[in-house]
């Protein structure tokens, strides 16, 4: 089901949380980022292509090489948030979305507006966020 949108529309908490506006809202929000990061791979990987020339002196070729893992490792990171904005959209269709994966409370529209991958709410993160910093410590 797909719901039209004003371009200049924006959640807020004076409508009822994930109606089918800031559904849509939401998935085109993350459809839009999916396809700038598409887009940046497709750029980076053209220019990893014109870059894989030999360097005849060693500095270059140290440079050039640093330069190339950097990029794969951003590319990496791309990757993964590729998956994490595809679950997020799996969870709209589901109705999940914006839904807290250990409290089953929502999480703030600000929240979702800032990070719209977010699986939990602001306390829930920090609580993870502790405990791993604790089990870290040991």
């Amino acid at each position: 089901m797909t719901v039209e949108i004003e371009s200049e529309y924006r959640p807020s908490e004076d409508e009822p949380f994930m109606n089918d506006r800031q559904r849509e809202y939401f998935r085109n929000k993350l459809l839009v980022w999916k396809e700038e990061i598409l887009k940046e791979s497709k750029e980076t990987l053209a220019n990893l292509q014109e870059e894989s020339q030999n360097h005849p002196d060693f500095a270059d070729r140290a440079s050039s090489e640093t330069d190339r893992s950097i990029e794969l490792r951003a590319r990496d990171r791309q990757r993964k948030l590729i998956s994490k904005i595809d679950d997020a959209l799996e969870r709209i269709t589901d109705g999940s979305y914006g839904y807290c994966e250990e409290t089953g409370e929502p999480i703030s529209l600000r929240r979702l507006e800032a990070r719209p991958i977010a699986t939990l709410s602001i306390e829930a993160q920090e609580a993870h966020e502790r405990r791993e910093k604790v089990y870290r410590d040991d």
